[in-house]
């Protein structure tokens, strides 16, 4: 697909290797919605809910890497992405759920739907019982693809509407610095463990598999995301 963001190689390759479960995430029913501004409100803040829970998650995600991690400029990399992520993209859901009169202590409360358990506990299983490179695997779909929607929807989206704080957010260059820096990281911690051609590694058709099914289930959340509670 062309105009596509590139945030390092290897995610470059793990992107195309995901082939039409890519395309189902990132131009997903959810995420046109947001481009036009025409996604219900109501499907806006089930996510937002969501996804405040999914990031608490994620943040933990996000911590065990750092006690993966060979390298201080790996370790430097997640402390940073834990940084943003709990000091500053989760302020996204905080601002507008409270604009609606829900509380941070509800949103962290809040109950977990499946698709949402399902996803977060692959991705932290993914650092349980594999290594610095599963967890990659497992967290770049979410990083880097949310990068590539803002920067999509921030460029080609109907400006003004209801969802431009969200957009903006990951459109931003804070966030896209973001994921240049995760993908450079990604790039070098590949490169350190499987070498200059780590398409060719044994463990590649696995790291893959992990990165495709991460994918998957971001898929799963959309998917959840159009379904609020009645």
């Amino acid at each position: 697909m062309t105009n596509q963001p590139s945030y390092g190689s290897t995610f470059d390759r793990w992107r195309a290797g995901a082939g039409s479960v890519w395309t189902d995430y990132s131009r997903h029913a959810f995420v046109e919605g947001l481009r036009t501004g025409d996604l219900p409100r109501a499907a806006f803040l089930h996510y937002l809910i969501q996804d405040y829970v999914f990031l608490v998650h994620f943040s933990r995600a996000w911590s065990l890497a750092l006690v993966k991690a060979e390298t201080l400029d790996e370790m430097k990399v997640c402390a940073g992405t834990v940084d943003a992520l709990v000091n500053h993209e989760m302020d996204l859901h905080v601002r507008t759920c409270a604009a609606q009169g829900i509380s941070e202590e509800a949103l962290f409360n809040a109950e977990e739907e499946v698709a949402n358990l399902a996803y977060t506990r692959f991705v932290l299983d993914a650092g349980l019982q594999g290594d610095f490179l599963d967890m990659m695997a497992a967290l770049a779909p979410c990083v880097m693809g949310y990068g590539e929607i803002g920067r999509r929807l921030g460029a080609d989206g109907v400006a003004g509407t209801a969802y431009q704080d969200w957009i903006d957010t990951y459109a931003h260059a804070d966030y896209q610095g973001l994921c240049d820096t995760v993908g450079a990281m990604i790039d070098a911690a590949v490169i350190r463990r499987l070498g200059s051609t780590p398409e060719r590694a044994p463990r590649w058709a696995q790291l893959q598999a992990r990165f495709t099914k991460a994918t998957a289930l971001e898929v799963g959340f959309w998917d959840m995301g159009l379904r609020p509670p009645a």
